[in-house]
């Protein structure tokens, strides 16, 4: 059986995930909002400017990158996350806040879809386009498990330092590392369209006629949307959890001497280093799980996703914190499990040359998703409470799924 080689540009590509997810803040980001006195309405709403910034920069994005390389891009964005997480360090109020979350979504509308334009194309270049569902699986694994050291990372900090705000400094180190790990790709990843047009103006124009004949299947819109959502719904609760977090903790005795924050800090890292761990393997079993389930993958992930999160919030509602956490994890499962797939699959349908530019579709789908998802979220969390929040959202999720599956097979 034939099968890619795990050459210096695989340990390149599975690095760059690695070190892309060592935010030591992501395990403790509610958490740190909450403690500067931010209500969850205000957060809903600085979620919601992070996606709507995403959705104003996401397709200019992609096509910037088609058209100019993708490593240009995707440096301009690691800077822009630089300088968010520096703000985030010194911020106190809601406009300081506001600018780094719009920092934050900049970078994020420049990084998405360019990273795996770049995978795609390699695999292209080197006859292994019929490995790519495990060959992204397995660089994902990476990513996982930068977040899985991130998690431990971000709780010692916030063991050692007492506080949630030091985590953003600490965060800088990974990104720069990630910078010139971006700048060494080779010059035949940044796949620019501009290289074999005349003018600068003759290769964006084709980047977007490309486009849009592209975005008129049927198909591939269809598997841009179904990849799309539970990316959104994910991104768009899971920072919720925390809380959870925080109860488990204080009732663990082995934790009850310490002051709170250490100890919510020590759990919480332990806890998301699990998830993430959890969440490395699914990757890898991604392209088993399609082999097995091809037709069915993306339908069964999602019912998974979102009943898991229906079971988290009403385990939320009933305070059983315990088995809350062990459900809302299957969230995680069911991603990290669909992701390579449907990452292959939308690549089987898309032109190399633009793959950046509909990835970054697909992106911008996803922010709207979430844009609207954070800002629903938020305003039941803060009039009701956090799983009555999660429990409407899976359950409105996942009545939309089974009403269009049921339309799809008519």
């Amino acid at each position: 059986m034939s099968t890619f080689k795990k050459d210096i540009q695989y340990y390149k590509f599975s690095a760059y995930g690695f070190l892309k997810n060592l935010r030591f803040f992501d395990a403790f980001f509610i958490l740190f909002l909450v403690d500067k006195g931010l209500p969850y309405s205000q957060i809903g709403v600085l979620y919601a400017v992070r996606e709507i910034t995403i959705n104003i920069f996401e397709l200019p994005s992609g096509i910037i990158a088609d058209t100019y390389g993708r490593k240009t891009t995707l440096a301009a964005s690691f800077i822009a996350y630089i300088f968010s997480f520096i703000v985030f360090y010194f911020s106190e109020g809601f406009i300081l806040f506001l600018i780094a979350f719009v920092l934050f979504g900049v970078a994020d509308a420049f990084r998405s879809g360019t990273h795996k334009g770049m995978i795609m194309d390699y695999l292209k270049i080197n006859g292994w386009e019929e490995h790519k569902i495990r060959y992204y699986g397995y660089t994902r694994s990476w990513s996982q498990t930068g977040s899985a050291l991130s998690s431990l990372v971000g709780g010692v900090i916030v063991f050692i330092s007492a506080n949630y705000s030091s985590v953003f400094i600490y965060s800088v180190v990974p990104y720069l590392i990630n910078l010139l790990l971006i700048i060494s790709y080779p010059s035949e990843l940044n796949r620019s369209i501009k290289d074999r047009t005349k003018t600068v103006n003759a290769g964006l124009v084709t980047a977007i006629k490309m486009f849009v004949t592209t975005v008129k299947d049927a198909k591939l819109l269809k598997l841009i949307y179904t990849s799309a959502n539970h990316t959104a719904y994910l991104k768009a609760v899971k920072d919720y959890i925390q809380p959870v977090m925080v109860n488990v903790a204080l009732m663990i005795p082995v934790f009850m001497a310490m002051e709170k924050d250490k100890k919510t800090g020590l759990f919480i890292g332990i806890f998301y280093f699990i998830i993430y761990i959890l969440s490395s393997r699914a990757s890898r079993y991604s392209a088993r799980f399609t082999r097995r389930y091809k037709n069915k993958v993306a339908k069964i992930t999602l019912y998974i996703g979102f009943s898991s999160g229906i079971l988290a919030g009403l385990f939320y509602f009933d305070q059983l914190w315990v088995p809350a956490l062990i459900t809302f994890a299957g969230i995680y499962i069911a991603e990290n499990i669909r992701k390579p797939a449907l990452t292959g699959f939308v690549a089987d349908h898309t032109p190399n040359e633009i793959l950046t530019s509909v990835m970054s579709a697909q992106s911008l789908l996803k922010t709207i998703l979430t844009s609207v998802m954070a800002l629903v979220f938020g305003f039941i969390a803060q009039y009701y409470e956090i799983g009555v929040a999660l429990f409407t959202v899976s359950t409105l999720l996942l009545l939309v799924s089974l009403i269009l599956s049921s339309k799809d097979g008519k």
